[in-house]
């Protein structure tokens, strides 16, 4: 089976997973976790977490739960980034962002139901008795990344630090904590869940740290290009501070890096290559 048939399957998996995760119900709070969730999106990090799982051995029934959970993380921080007081953005996937399909309060309380689900998720998702320390450092390890120290913590530098204040030390901080640090996660799942030994860890995050800055900086590259940020007073992006040219090739290089990653390791994983490449392809 193809690379991207066996993505997509994957992908189906989580869907479904998602869907019994968060059944229909009247509730707006509920219909507006759904919407937020169920809403598309490419499930970039379940796919690292299964994929990276896969990797080590580790069974997608095992994984999933986990995949899950962080994908429920993303989609909240994106319907917080979306808010008025934040990116301030009406639309998102193609769709009214969850503020103006629900209004602020709900979407601030769909936003955060989401994230106390997703740890709902983590501590009942089912492991062997063998597995119970890796599950619990995994736990762990998820809230320090989608907190104060990671995700979190990158937002707050989003709405806090002036343009002049924006260095390539500090955007390079502001991307690996705002959108690597649940990227970073994502393939952590793997390695602990698959009791990497050292070296094997250590390269599996140095892919996800590299993965993520290059996820980052190909959106600036296409936000760059798009109509509304061009008419919108938006704050400064990789290709604001550093032009086109410099960010295509930093883009390269951080995939490139990611890549070595893998291989100076030993660790076979074609999806992981390919989910690495496809950051190089223009939609």
């Amino acid at each position: 089976m193809k690379v991207e048939e066996r993505l997509s399957q994957k992908k189906k998996a989580v869907d479904r997973e998602l869907e019994l995760i968060l059944p229909e119900e009247d509730s707006p709070l509920f219909q507006a976790m759904r919407y937020a969730v169920l809403s598309g999106g490419k499930r970039f990090r379940p796919l690292l977490a299964l994929s990276s799982g896969e990797c080590f051995g580790v069974s997608q029934d095992v994984l999933l739960p986990f995949a899950c959970a962080l994908e429920l993380i993303h989609n909240y921080s994106l319907i917080h980034d979306d808010l008025p007081s934040m990116d301030n953005d009406d639309f998102r996937r193609g769709k009214p962002s969850c503020h103006k399909a629900f209004g602020e309060d709900i979407a601030l309380l769909a936003g955060a139901a989401l994230l106390t689900l997703a740890f709902e998720v983590l501590v009942r998702a089912p492991v062997s008795a063998n597995l119970q320390p890796q599950k619990e450092q995994l736990i762990i390890e998820i809230g320090h990344l989608a907190g104060v120290r990671g995700m979190i913590g990158g937002q707050l530098m989003d709405i806090t630090l002036s343009p002049e204040e924006l260095t390539e030390e500090t955007m390079h901080e502001l991307i690996l904590k705002k959108t690597g640090a649940l990227i970073v996660a994502s393939v952590k799942t793997g390695g602990l869940l698959g009791k990497a030994g050292n070296s094997e860890f250590k390269a599996i995050v140095q892919y996800g740290r590299n993965i993520g800055l290059a996820f980052q900086i190909r959106d600036d590259i296409l936000d760059s290009e798009g109509e509304e940020r061009r008419e919108k007073n938006l704050s400064p992006n990789y290709v604001s501070l550093f032009g086109n040219e410099v960010s295509e090739q930093r883009l390269k290089s951080f995939v490139g890096i990611a890549r070595s990653a893998l291989e100076e390791t030993s660790l076979e994983s074609e999806e992981l290559h390919y989910l690495a490449s496809k950051l190089l392809e223009w939609p």
